[in-house]
């Protein structure tokens, strides 16, 4: 799907070179650690982007505070030129934006997330890790996708033409209430692909020379493991080209090439993978084994959408070792880091860090959408229009893309084996389900969603877990009570 965007450029009068002219960015949710980390540091570094203006939005004083405080330190030590505001509601901060980057997330996360994880335990149903899909995701999603729409509808008169640049999650879910109920255009962003990258990594190891750092034990998300994993994508990533599709946190490698000769790497990988230690991403292996294509996300992120991994009596979470997320050790974390942000914005720490961020393709599609550049991103979600020619049109899959100053279009990736396309089917009426029910407060939709998941398997099961989610998180969703 093409589409048309203003494009802010002009032409240096020496070089004749692109010359992005000011462009409106605002961010709401910026006051996330992760965000003032990686994202915020990322644009403000941009010589392309200097003299723009950055609308912070946050709804936690104290934490937009930092933010805005370590933004204006930025701006002077590294001469950014960026004009910088902050608000308390997104209301104030859109009029005349180009983009929109979203990292909202309703509710303190990791308290909820635990939450719905443990709710359905009542009723005899145990996820296996309740973030993005089961009844957590469809719980996370219905809390999240109100305000979101909010956001969007407040687009359509504010700054109809601006992109939307999401980053919150159940990103399928998310992307697919902006793109179906609002105007406005949506791209979703996710650094998911570069869990494919470490497998492969540490698959071929020994013959592209990389160093996998010891210790590393997989792709899930642990303190420990993160800068582990870091090590092996910086050295794969330069080394092969791996082209993946399917939909978020579900995607499938369809290709790996060296990017030095062109060779096709797959084969190798293949022989290589199942070489490895079997307790190396176990239920990665069993199904690249079963359905012949590599799933790119890992384990934890892989077995919430698969049907066969909450059975109470075989307990697949145990045979395969599925960790649930450590949601104390990250709250703190997010503490930590928030804290570390307010000692740089008071000028009693280092921003030496933040020289070499990564803004996970916001920056990346915010310089060449604005700047009319021409840049190839790895992976983005975006409505499908043929890119996966055997999956329902409309539905939000994730492909490559190209970027330029026409607007942000999907590479066609072809169909995807028709059992791997049948699983993300279901997943994807699963997600309009959900979404339909968020928007309407419809219940009856709500159940039918339940009902589809792969992690439900009894009717009354099922209603018991809606209605005990729709109590406890009345506050979050007066949709469905009124």
């Amino acid at each position: 799907m093409h589409y048309n965007v203003r494009v802010f450029f002009c032409l240096k009068p020496d070089t004749g070179e692109p010359m992005t002219l000011p462009t409106k960015i605002t961010v709401i949710g910026a006051g996330s650690a992760s965000f003032g980390e990686n994202t915020l540091s990322a644009i403000m570094r941009s010589k392309k982007l200097r003299g723009s203006t950055l609308a912070l939005v946050d709804r936690n004083a104290d934490s937009l505070d930092i933010v805005h405080r370590l933004a204006n330190r930025l701006n002077v030590e590294w001469e950014a030129g960026f004009v910088i505001t902050a608000h308390p509601h997104h209301a104030e901060a859109l009029a005349g934006s180009q983009f929109v980057v979203n990292a909202i997330e309703v509710g303190a996360r990791e308290n909820l997330w635990q939450r719905d994880f443990e709710i359905p335990i009542k009723y005899g149903v145990r996820q296996p890790y309740a973030e993005n899909g089961g009844p957590g995701g469809f719980a996370h999603a219905i809390r999240n996708i109100p305000p979101i729409l909010q956001i969007a509808q407040d687009m359509e008169q504010a700054c109809p033409d601006a992109w939307f640049v999401n980053f919150t999650n159940p990103m399928i879910r998310i992307c697919d209430a902006v793109n179906r109920h609002s105007r406005i255009k949506c791209v979703g962003l996710c650094h998911q692909i570069y869990a494919g990258y470490g497998m492969v990594g540490v698959a071929l190891a020994d013959d592209l020379g990389i160093e996998v750092p010891e210790g590393l034990t997989g792709m899930h998300a642990a303190v420990d493991q993160h800068p582990l994993q870091h090590r092996v994508r910086e050295q794969i990533v330069p080394l092969v080209d791996i082209r993946a599709a399917g939909l978020n946190h579900f995607t499938w490698i369809l290709s790996i090439r060296d990017r030095r000769t062109g060779e096709d790497l797959y084969p190798l990988f293949r022989k290589r993978f199942f070489e490895l230690d079997p307790k190396f991403e176990p239920l990665t292996r069993d199904v690249f084994s079963a359905f012949g294509l590599f799933p790119v996300p890992g384990d934890t992120h892989l077995c919430e959408y698969l049907p066969w991994m909450s059975d109470p009596n075989t307990k697949p979470w145990e045979k395969y070792n599925i960790r649930l997320y450590d949601w104390e050790l990250f709250a703190n974390v997010r503490g930590f880091e928030l804290h570390r942000l307010n000692q740089m914005a008071n000028n009693e720490a280092t921003i030496e860090g933040l020289l070499d961020t990564d803004s996970e393709g916001a920056l990346e599609m915010i310089e060449n959408v604005a700047g009319a550049g021409n840049h190839y991103h790895l992976a983005a979600n975006l409505p499908n229009a043929g890119q996966i020619s055997n999956l329902p049109p409309g539905a939000t899959v994730e492909t490559p893309v190209q970027v330029n100053g026409a607007g942000i279009h999907p590479v066609h990736v072809g169909a995807l084996p028709e059992p791997i396309a049948e699983l993300c089917r279901r997943e994807t009426m699963v997600a309009q389900l959900c979404v339909d029910s968020a928007v309407e407060g419809s219940r009856e939709k709500a159940l039918q969603c339940l009902l589809l998941d792969p992690v439900i398997t009894d009717i009354d099961t099922a209603k018991k877990i809606l209605d005990d989610y729709l109590i406890t998180y009345k506050e979050y969703l007066p949709q469905y009570w009124k």
